[in-house]
């Protein structure tokens, strides 16, 4: 169709931009954290669910694992790091990990979640949720 003028009313249309991501839920790990004396004695669970944006689309086109994070090595670290951590809050324990999955692994973006697992009678979760980085 043209306007009159010439021209096509119909545009090219551009790609729109998009962001890709990779997910990791209810990775479980063991770990001392809390507060209170009793918690810097004993290891209570955590669940952890994290989202990294790929550094790269690379791998969508090119169906090469180099090209891709590896989501073993991922959990392998994230495991590595609870094991042996200073943290006492899971705030810290939240903003340390995405720190890590961004320097690491080279996420621009990393949303992440840290609960305790029935931590106080009647609740079955509790937790934090950040995000760190600039999407897309």
């Amino acid at each position: 169709m043209h306007n009159g003028r010439g021209h096509s009313n119909n545009t090219a249309r551009l790609p729109a931009l998009s962001m890709n991501t990779i997910f990791i839920h209810q990775l479980r790990v063991e770990t001392r954290i809390g507060v209170y004396a009793w918690e810097q004695h004993m290891t209570q669970p955590l669940l952890i669910d994290l989202e990294l944006e790929l550094p790269s689309a690379k791998a969508f086109a090119s169906d090469e694992f180099g090209d891709a994070l590896d989501y073993a090595a991922i959990v392998k670290r994230v495991q590595a790091f609870a094991q042996d951590h200073p943290y006492r809050l899971l705030e810290r324990f939240a903003e340390a990990l995405a720190d890590l999955l961004r320097s690491e692994f080279g996420a621009p973006w990393t949303r992440v979640s840290v609960a305790k697992v029935a931590p106080i009678a009647g609740v079955s979760k509790l937790g934090v949720a950040i995000e760190r980085g600039k999407r897309g």
